[in-house]
């Protein structure tokens, strides 16, 4: 990018995903997918749009497009631009030293993605010391002919889209995990996907080599329809046999990902600035926030203040994948630490800074954008949609409608269809199956649209994103429930949703009889509050024993209303008084959607 007179232009490769452009521009992914969706043009954050559109949005945003000159760099001839590459920019290059490669195993469910990573970290990992354990940290290393290799133990985890979208970004290398018998399925192209968006070169693991019905032959094909054209086929994607239950071909994937770590000469400064990637992170009873970072430049030590998004804190202690206590860890070593404030989130970029003024100023500064950007959203739900017709701020009804089965799929649309014939239209932007992920609510919050589900959920993830973007989400399992909401929204008659907060827990310590109210429960609340006008259950260990209202609420004799975190209070519940010790009181109240933001 470059600016002449004023005059800014950019450099744009013949097809470019979203994220890249937004990346290149210095833009919010969701500025691009609103400009790109007023010329017509419907794509989501991982999708590749050629240079005519690329260069639409460029123009809006005050940029002359270019084509890019393909300049053939030694490591890559397709030009692209690797993570650690622009994570080392600044470093000179007389101080850069080879470093190990940081894989990532990708690929769809039940396509042996864990029986692989279980082969290769039994037959290869890195040797523990006498009856020492493998800890689960989120990654390993292992030693092959004296090379070692990192790897990202993504697959298992609950937020199963967000860990694959994270895994791409912190590799140097996807092994992408694809089955002999089966072939190219949905999740494969959507690892593709997310390892193209990160710029990451791919090795193609053909896995279950071994079963009588495998077709190797098919699957090169399906590969190359989808852009991994195999080297024996004169394309430039390596394809490994293997078979991680036999434990065949294990050797050849891990030569031919140092093979290609050689061709793309991964480098880094251990003794540059420190940054990385956190890779997962959670907090612990006993330790408090412990979170594995993989260092990709410089030397992280015991004692250095970290910056990750909002969390930072001084390493109090840091452990290797085996548990063994280290003082250091340099350039592709992951490690768990100890120390930080808050649990970052899974993605994140971490770097040390000089001091912890320093670094609170930079997480004040971040806490204070985003509750800008929070302040400045207005979330767009069903209950205001009519209101805001009245007003002119909006002529149709924009929905992402989301279902288990194509059977639910195409009456739900069609329905919704037939009732977007009134005065108020309704445009369905994207119409598909399966669970409702960050790609639905991205498009969303860039349209200023709902999303529907029927008969599936949201993800951790896009829950999240949902709430930092104000989007809403509204699922169903009744088809009649989804269009009758839709149509009083179109009519104005749609009562605003009523959702359940839970304001606070308390413990029973002991029980008292009391003789107009048989027995109360005396309790501490152990976090928020409880109100005497809310409603309450009373759960004994997984059992659900009440949920009622609350007779009474004492705190030293004296009739209260409410009674906060770390305080003790007498509490009685209407028509019920067969507590226990250990019992737990949870506080709630019902209110309006409205209320609740």
């Amino acid at each position: 990018m470059s600016g002449n007179n004023g005059h800014k232009t950019i450099e744009i490769p013949s097809v470019i995903t979203v994220r890249e452009l937004a990346q290149r521009m210095e833009a919010s992914p969701i500025q691009v997918i609103k400009i790109l969706m007023n010329n017509g043009v419907i794509a989501s954050i991982n999708q590749q749009i050629d240079f005519d559109a690329a260069a639409i949005v460029a123009a809006d945003m005050g940029y002359e497009a270019l084509p890019e000159v393909q300049e053939v760099a030694k490591e890559q001839e397709s030009g692209e631009i690797p993570l650690w590459r622009k994570l080392i920019a600044d470093e000179d290059e007389s101080l850069l030293q080879r470093r190990p490669p940081v894989v990532t195993i990708l690929g769809h469910v039940d396509h042996g993605k864990t029986t692989l990573l279980d082969a290769i970290r039994h037959t290869n990992v890195v040797a523990t010391e006498a009856g020492g354990i493998t800890q689960h940290i989120g990654a390993y290393q292992v030693d092959y002919q004296g090379n070692l290799i990192t790897f990202l133990d993504t697959p298992g985890h609950a937020a199963f889209t967000a860990m694959r979208a994270r895994g791409a970004q912190g590799a140097d290398i996807v092994v992408l995990v694809v089955a002999a018998d089966d072939g190219v399925m949905p999740q494969t192209r959507e690892a593709i996907a997310h390892a193209k968006a990160a710029r990451v070169p791919i090795i193609v693991a053909l896995n279950k080599i071994d079963k009588p019905n495998a077709n190797p032959d098919r699957v090169k094909q399906q590969l190359a329809e989808v852009g991994l054209v195999p080297d024996e086929w004169d394309g430039d994607t390596l394809v490994v046999p293997v078979s991680a239950k036999q434990g065949q071909g294990i050797n050849d994937l891990l030569e031919a990902i140092l093979l290609v770590a050689d061709s793309t000469d991964i480098r880094a400064n251990p003794n540059g600035r420190v940054i990385g990637t956190v890779i997962e992170a959670e907090l612990d009873k006993a330790k408090g926030v412990v979170a594995t970072l993989l260092v990709q430049n410089g030397t992280l030590k015991t004692g250095d203040i970290v910056v990750a998004g909002t969390a930072h804190g001084r390493l109090r202690a840091m452990f290797d994948h085996r548990g063994k206590r280290v003082r250091q860890a340099g350039p592709s070593m992951p490690v768990a630490v100890m120390g930080l404030n808050e649990v970052p989130d899974a993605g994140e970029l971490f770097y040390t800074v000089k001091n912890e003024k320093e670094a609170r100023q930079i997480v004040a500064e971040r806490l204070q954008a985003r509750k800008e950007k929070t302040a400045a959203r207005k979330k767009v739900s069903l209950e205001d949609l009519f209101s805001a017709y009245q007003a002119g701020e909006t002529k149709e009804l924009r929905l992402i409608v989301k279902a288990d089965v194509q059977g639910s799929l195409e009456p739900i649309v069609s329905e919704l269809e037939k009732l977007g014939q009134g005065e108020i239209g309704i445009n369905i932007l994207h119409a598909e199956t399966g669970n409702i992920g960050e790609n639905d609510v991205m498009l969303a919050a860039a349209s200023n649209a709902i999303v529907i589900g029927f008969n599936v959920q949201a993800d951790v993830a896009a829950r999240r994103l949902a709430e930092a973007e104000g989007v809403s989400i509204r699922l169903y399992n009744i088809i009649y429930r989804l269009t009758e909401d839709v149509e009083k929204a179109l009519k104005g008659l749609l009562e605003p949703e009523v959702v359940e907060r839970v304001i606070g827990r308390a413990e029973v310590l002991a029980v008292f009889p009391v003789s107009k109210l048989g027995k109360v429960a005396g309790c501490r609340v152990r976090e928020g509050m409880l109100r005497r006008n809310a409603k309450v259950r009373l759960w004994r260990g997984e059992d659900l024993v009440y949920d009622g209202e609350m007779a009474s609420l004492k705190h030293e004799k004296e009739n209260v209303t409410e009674i906060r975190e770390g305080y003790e209070c007498g509490v009685g519940l209407k028509g019920f008084s067969d507590f226990e010790i250990g019992d737990i009181l949870e506080c709630y109240v019902l209110e309006t959607d409205t209320e609740s933001e």
